[in-house]
């Protein structure tokens, strides 16, 4: 559209635009607001309908029947949480071959989609060998 008709007339086109721009996110906005009082009122009435006796045998901890005996807390050593932060990282990066894999199949970008991927495979490989040289991947 040119210029100089680009702004011509009333200017109901942009208040009709933002009219439905309006109306269409109207309807997300009013499915947030159903669904956050469907939940405060579902908590409400579990509150409110639930049976309050609290004896002393309801506040103990439980742990599979056994009596607790000791402190309430206890230092735990957590030994996988590498494996499990590196799987996370992999997994993650792993979900990025697939749209790698929709364009590589397109003609006309083979070698250049190739190209970028081995570039990404290769700082992951980099990153790997960096946790593998720093001992991170041995376990202690």
């Amino acid at each position: 559209m040119p210029e100089a008709t680009r702004g011509a007339g009333t200017g109901t086109a942009g208040i009709t635009a933002a009219a439905d721009y309006f109306q269409s996110y109207s309807v997300v906005g009013l499915l947030a607001v159903v669904g956050v009082l469907f939940v405060a009122v579902a908590f409400g009435a579990g509150r409110l309908l639930r049976p309050v006796v609290p004896t002393p045998e309801k506040l103990l901890t439980y742990e599979c029947g056994v009596d607790p005996v000791g402190e309430g807390w206890a230092h735990t050593q957590v030994r996988y949480y590498v494996y499990a932060f590196l799987y996370v990282i992999f997994a993650v990066d792993s979900i990025f071959l697939f749209p790698w894999a929709t364009v590589f199949a397109a003609p006309g970008y083979g070698a250049t989609t190739l190209v970028e991927m081995f570039i990404f495979l290769g700082f992951l490989a980099v990153g790997l060998l960096y946790a593998y040289k720093k001992g991170v991947l041995t376990w202690t």
